[in-house]
């Protein structure tokens, strides 16, 4: 592990308004006077975390997990606070979301990996790799339109984890497709990791699987770190919290 530090949360708060319905929130765009529930998903948190290590994310449902990855990636921005993000980052939260429905399999690797800033020579070297990890046959030329579900989960796995990633984000992503390719999945991820320089942020429900992958862990209620340390104590921890 690197003294670098690769991610920071400095602070960080992120709100989300509730609105009644989709009406209220449009009128909401044009008029502070529209009235919402204020939900913290992120409250006050402070953490940083450098190159080469890997750290799970624990806390139950509503405890600002996904949100914090959302911030690292950039889908989503703090409302208070400072987040610094140091390499590319490569994440696999909704592995079916971002494709383009109308260009094949093989153009969506193309433009998926140049927005996570491949150059032309980069993605050639890894196309080949990504189109024999996703194993979706013939389909590679087709439509995504075309795919089912899993076949679109299988296919962003398999961009997201041969991408030469310094920063990868996991997110529940290790139960996509059949016990074969979760299996493969699991592999891939553990020889990611295998690289000293290669940092985890892993969001999971299963303690062993965290524990399999990661040596640090943060425990999170309503937004706020209640532990950060080994991960065996932070399993402990949030055994005996919850």
């Amino acid at each position: 592990m690197s003294d670098a530090v690769v991610v920071k949360f400095d602070n960080v708060t992120k709100l989300y308004k509730l609105y009644k319905s989709d009406k209220a929130r449009f009128k909401g765009l044009f008029s502070k006077k529209v009235p919402y529930k204020e939900n913290r998903a992120v409250n006050g948190l402070s953490f940083e975390v450098h190159r080469g290590e890997s750290v799970a994310l624990f806390g139950r449902n509503g405890a600002g997990k996904s949100t914090i990855l959302k911030m690292v990636t950039g889908v989503a921005f703090p409302t208070e606070g400072e987040i610094f993000v140091d390499g590319k980052v490569s994440a696999l939260l909704e592995l079916g979301a971002g494709f383009d429905a109308e260009s094949t399999g093989r153009e969506n690797i193309r433009f998926k990996c140049s927005l996570m800033g491949m150059s032309e020579s980069e993605i050639a070297e890894v196309e080949d790799d990504i189109i024999a990890f996703a194993d979706i046959g013939d389909y590679i030329d087709q439509p995504l339109r075309s795919y089912s579900s899993g076949m679109k989960a299988r296919l962003g796995f398999a961009i997201s984890v041969n991408a030469q990633p310094d920063i990868l984000i996991v997110d529940e992503a290790l139960s996509v497709g059949d016990r074969n390719f979760q299996q493969k999945c699991k592999k891939k991820v553990g020889e990611i990791m295998s690289d000293e320089d290669v940092t985890l942020l892993f969001v999971t429900h299963s303690l062993q699987t965290a524990k399999d992958f990661c040596k640090r862990g943060i425990v999170l209620e309503r937004g706020k770190k209640l532990f950060d340390g080994d991960i065996d104590e932070a399993i402990e921890f949030y055994n005996s919290s919850h």
